[in-house]
């Protein structure tokens, strides 16, 4: 590689989707910084990615492709790519002669590294024919598809336009840790005199900056929608015959709200006081515009959709669809415009199986348990790590003893590769091709090789081309993958004349300069629009009613994301982990008196699945009925998290937040 500048893109399971500028000498990653071109990062980064050297330069990168005997011995032997293409491809033929297919081989893939080219796992898995895949979100589907549902389509507005709105409204997300750079256009709205609400279960970093917070239960975040609707409604709704001629159903919306919600009910249940939904009824009724921010959080329990959806219906009759950098933000699937060549790949036909076999990612090991005719046998994992990220772990660990070969490919050493059979070690993005779009801002960006690969890593793709082409050699025409097209191929046949004009590009060279912004945004409905409101008593009420009165557990059980690391990512960097806090508690005030408990002594959370230990922080912010630890760490919080019913089965996200546990003082068992 030469010496100089480069342009690279994060590519992490993040909001920002940033642009870098990567400093290369002697073949060496010296230093990053923001690109100044990127009109959303404008030139900065989180702290995660100015410690993007560590990151790539860590001792505990994996070097070699390794292979463990048996599994679960840590017993590792250094083997070379052709040896572990040949065990691996020896299997999938294996596999495919014993059952008549490749149903019994599957892939376990999701976000870890987002681009285009990733999707190469699935392009792989593609071209042998019908196999076993994943298929939803388990972060973002049930908000989407209430997105969609109002819409007709998906819909999120410009986040650049936040910063000339008169009223900011974030209901469950936390952008000071999740999502630092908008936090500058909400700082500049402020300096214009803009209202900054923030609501959450969570006295947040995000709430710690607000003009008003609003402390509300879990799960009840639809409750509070309707009753500052009922409140609007009651003072009388400007231009109601606007609202009627852009909805749909809105008479039927506003009898619901009129018979079935009652304030005081609205208010038990919440935990917000009437005073609060007034002050927030007032600000929704006379500042214009106002934009709402629908977090993810609220969408991680069995009423997400319809919390998403009562958020949505009181954007729409507030008028704030119209206005001006008004607007409503959820996040967007814009990657869905662009052809997705290797995530489409068509693969060979099979005589007898029209399709692959799906199974839903919320839920996986559950329904690959079930399955027959054949089993799976077979799995590769890439771009997540499940053991600190899934629920159901047992059920996990159920199928990993019914798999006969486990292949990861990953950065790091994590608990799921020390799970495998077979590690693969992957490119950092410094050292590979790729193109990215984001899914909150609206800018598309290339990211460049810029250094060459550490030890022996390799790319999604690379590793693609080159098991495929093993697989054919052991067995011709068994693979249908184009492994003779290079990267950079890739990536010009994304760019289609329309991408082309939707970014303003000439040529894919234009890229090279600097990220290009989509020229066409939803910034607020078209005139031939028209919004659907969701008022039904069977469809709302009765579900609501039900809030998990049943769970025997006291306390709910929040994990949500930190400063400093996503998921399990970042978590051997030494610049972001000087500070212990995996092991780290939050209880409530309450919670630690009628415990006993006592700051920075050992506890343990527990609940029908497992249990955890940990360190008590005592949280005076915190609702009396919630427990707060991190994700990953070295005894993950994911082993207390499961969903034992088909609520989210095709069709949500995963619903981490119903978790229900309990508190009790550690007691060093006697050995």
């Amino acid at each position: 590689m030469k010496d100089g500048v480069y342009r690279n893109t994060c590519p992490r399971n993040c909001f920002g989707t940033c642009g870098i500028l990567s400093y290369v000498k002697n073949g060496r990653l010296m230093k990053v910084t923001g690109d100044p071109k990127h009109g959303y990062s404008k030139g900065r980064l989180c702290a995660k990615g100015y410690a993007s050297t560590q990151f790539v330069y860590n001792t505990q990168r994996l070097k070699y492709p390794m292979i463990q005997s048996p599994r679960g011995s840590g017993n590792w032997k250094r083997i070379s790519w052709d040896e572990a293409y040949s065990i691996i491809a020896g299997k999938i033929i294996e596999l495919n002669q014993r059952y008549g297919s490749n149903l019994a081989s599957g892939y376990n893939k999701f976000s870890g590294n987002l681009g285009f080219l990733h999707y190469a796992v699935e392009g792989m898995f593609n071209s042998i024919g019908p196999h076993t895949k994943p298929v939803g979100n388990p972060c973002a589907l049930t908000g989407k598809l209430a997105v969609n549902q109002a819409f007709g389509h998906n819909f999120s507005s410009n986040p650049e336009d936040m910063s000339d709105t008169n009223l900011i409204v974030i209901w469950g997300a936390n952008p000071a840790v999740t999502n630092v750079h908008q936090m500058k256009f909400i700082y500049e709205a402020r300096r214009s005199g803009a209202k900054f609400i923030v609501i959450d279960p969570i006295f947040t970093r995000t709430a710690e900056k607000a003009d008003v917070y609003i402390q509300i239960n879990p799960g009840t975040d639809a409750w509070l929608a309707f009753g500052i609707a009922k409140i609007l409604i009651e003072k009388g709704i400007d231009d109601e015959e606007s609202i009627r001629e852009q909805t749909i159903g809105w008479d039927q919306y506003k009898h619901y709200i009129h018979h079935q919600i009652d304030l005081s009910d609205v208010s038990k249940r919440t935990g917000v006081p009437m005073e609060a939904m007034e002050v927030l009824a007032e600000f929704y009724g006379n500042l214009k515009p106002a934009v709402t921010w629908n977090g993810l959080g609220i969408q991680r329990n069995d009423r997400g959709s319809y919390s998403i959806s009562a958020i949505n219906n009181l954007v729409a009759m507030t008028g704030n669809l119209s206005y001006p950098n008004s607007g409503l933000y959820y996040m967007h699937f814009d990657i869905d415009h662009f052809p997705q060549l290797l995530f489409n790949h068509q693969g060979p036909v099979h005589p007898n199986i029209t399709k692959s076999r799906e199974i839903d990612i919320s839920n996986f090991s559950k329904y690959a348990l079930a399955l027959t005719e054949p089993p799976l046998k077979f799995l590769w994992v890439a771009s997540r790590n499940i053991i600190t990220q899934d629920q159901n772990l047992k059920s996990w660990h159920q199928l990993f003893n019914q798999l006969e070969l486990i292949v990861t490919v990953d950065l790091y050493l994590t608990k799921t590769a020390k799970h495998s059979d077979i590690v693969l070690p992957a490119a950092s993005h410094f050292e590979e091709e790729d193109l990215n779009v984001g899914y909150w801002h609206y800018w598309l960006s290339i990211n460049q090789k810029s250094i060459p690969p550490y030890y022996e890593a390799k790319s999604d793709l690379q590793i693609a081309r080159e098991l495929t082409k093993k697989l054919n050699e052991l067995s011709p025409g068994f693979s249908n993958f184009p492994f003779e097209k290079e990267p950079i191929d890739w990536i010009k046949e994304e760019l289609t004349p329309e991408i082309m004009r939707q970014y303003s590009l000439t040529s894919y060279e234009d890229l090279l300069e600097g990220p290009h912004k989509k020229i066409e945004i939803a910034h607020s409905m078209s005139d031939s629009e028209k919004f659907r409101l969701l008022p039904s008593k069977e469809t709302v009420t009765e579900q609501l009613q039900s809030e998990n009165l049943k769970k025997p557990l006291t306390y709910r059980l929040l994990t949500p994301q930190t400063l400093l690391k996503i998921h399990s990512q970042y978590e051997l960097v030494p610049w972001l982990n000087q500070e212990q806090t995996e092991d780290i508690i939050e209880l409530s005030s309450t919670a630690a008196i009628q415990h006993g408990i006592d700051e920075n002594t050992k506890i343990e959370i527990y609940n029908q699945h497992g249990s955890i230990i940990g360190t008590a922080k005592i949280n005076p912010t915190l609702p009396n009925q919630v427990v707060l630890a991190s994700q990953a760490g070295n005894n993950p919080i994911n082993q207390l998290i499961t969903q034992t019913d088909d609520k989210g089965a095709n069709g949500s996200s995963t619903f981490f937040y119903d978790s229900m546990v309990n508190i009790r003082k550690w007691r060093e068992k006697n050995v």
